[in-house]
């Protein structure tokens, strides 16, 4: 970016307004990806009344972190090296390409396995777009707007989430699950039109590095991982997000159950409607975290949001009424979004440019290692104890999260450092 436009409203920045359109897009049909797979997986268990309906859950669950697992500590010396735009582009085609064979696959062989194959080719891409997303919104936008360029994303996403949930409930109910993941495909395509018209040019770090050997590749992860080990900033976004990851996989799999068993009329609106709860809270929260909540030290903004998310579980744990769940979904995504904003922030701050594609694709790993704990200890005390005691267990972690990220502001003085103004 030209050091003259740099302090240029954001949305008057042609990069960041391609990004943002770009993420938005590209969230609203992750969210209808998800609704249509629970609709499937609701379609093929008889509306979960199979007793294996956990089961396929948490399999869903693992497909969809497998990727992330098994690639992403390797995957950013290469993001480092490549044309993050071009990167971007090329993942949102390949997710667009696979979303689009998956009705027809099941249709052929109306068996779960075909899809679980393609969603695991689907967060294989996410292994490459993830962490370049990440990494270039500080190569296109000037330190100082940062932080509000993290909460514009931000929004694009709670507002992906509330359109994405309340649309792709009522298409997964009314239309079909089918439908909802060709709208999806679509949506991806969108999105690639949008990145193109990201002005983007890459950093001279990225001609500068060296021909990569399979010496120096694995020196460079050992690098991204010592940043994660030893970075106090690093520290503290993992803590919190990773507390979030947590609750969200004790909520795929516990909560989704507990919603459908408690409906009187099972189906995907309700999850819907509850997710785009989720999402408003959110928004509400990422406004003032970027506002008022400004003169607050970071440890205490993440370390208190997590805390209020436990209660919110609480409540959607010990309750059957709809208004509850609403209720409990709005204050859960108010309290979490600082761990999703300020974690971003916190990253991009806290790493040199030439190791953040490695950092975020050891954040993704570590991030998908934890849901893949969470859904797998949901599943099995969800099958042995009921859906209470597992969204139970998952209140108590997430508190117990917020209490290590109030420390981090005792180990780490400097992260008590109040933000300043916009």
């Amino acid at each position: 970016m030209a050091s003259g436009t740099r302090q240029t409203p954001l949305f008057a920045q042609r990069s960041f307004a391609a990004l943002w359109w770009g993420q938005l897009i590209s969230i609203l049909g992750d969210r209808l990806t998800y609704l249509a797979l629970v609709g499937l997986l609701a379609q093929h268990t008889s509306e979960f009344r199979d007793v294996r309906s956990s089961l396929l859950l948490s399999i869903l669950a693992n497909v969809m972190l497998a990727p992330v697992l098994l690639f992403s500590p390797f995957a950013g010396a290469w993001v480092d090296r490549w044309n993050l735009k071009r990167l971007l582009i090329v993942s949102d085609l390949a997710r667009a390409g696979i979303v689009f064979l998956i009705p027809a696959l099941y249709a052929v062989s109306h068996h779960t396995l075909p899809v679980f194959v393609l969603v695991f080719a689907l967060f294989t891409c996410n292994v490459f777009f993830l962490p370049a997303k990440s990494a270039i919104t500080p190569e296109i936008v000037s330190a100082p707007q940062l932080l509000a360029a993290n909460a514009l994303l931000s929004v694009a996403g709670v507002i992906a989430t509330a359109v994405g949930a309340l649309v792709g409930g009522w298409v997964v109910d009314h239309w079909g699950w089918p439908v909802a993941l060709r709208l999806d495909a679509a949506t991806y395509l969108v999105s690639v039109v949008s990145l193109a018209l990201l002005a983007y040019h890459p950093s001279a770090h990225r001609t500068m590095l060296p021909e990569i050997s399979w010496r120096q590749y694995l020196t460079e992860v050992g690098e991204g991982m010592k940043t994660v080990g030893r970075n106090a900033h690093v520290g503290l976004a993992l803590t919190a997000l990773g507390a979030v990851w947590l609750g969200g996989g004790f909520l795929h799999v516990a909560g989704n159950l507990h919603i459908q068993r408690t409906a009187s009329v099972p189906g995907m609106e309700r999850l819907g409607l509850l997710m785009c709860a989720l999402g408003l809270g959110s928004g509400l929260g990422t406004w003032w975290v970027n506002g008022p909540g400004r003169i607050f030290p970071r440890p205490v903004l993440l370390g208190v949001g997590l805390l209020v998310v436990s209660v919110g579980l609480v409540a959607f744990a010990v309750s059957s009424r709809f208004a509850v769940f609403a209720a409990a979904a709005f204050l859960i995504g108010l309290a979490a979004a600082p761990s999703f904003m300020l974690s971003e922030t916190l990253l991009q701050q806290g790493t040199e440019l030439h190791q953040r594609g490695r950092v975020f694709s050891m954040r993704d790993f570590l991030m998908r290692l934890l849901f893949l704990i969470a859904v797998t200890l949901a599943g099995w005390l969800t099958r042995a104890y009921g859906t209470q005691p597992a969204l139970l267990t998952a209140a108590g972690i997430v508190a117990f999260a917020g209490l290590l990220a109030l420390a981090w502001g005792r180990r780490a003085p400097r992260l008590m450092t109040v933000s300043p103004p916009g």
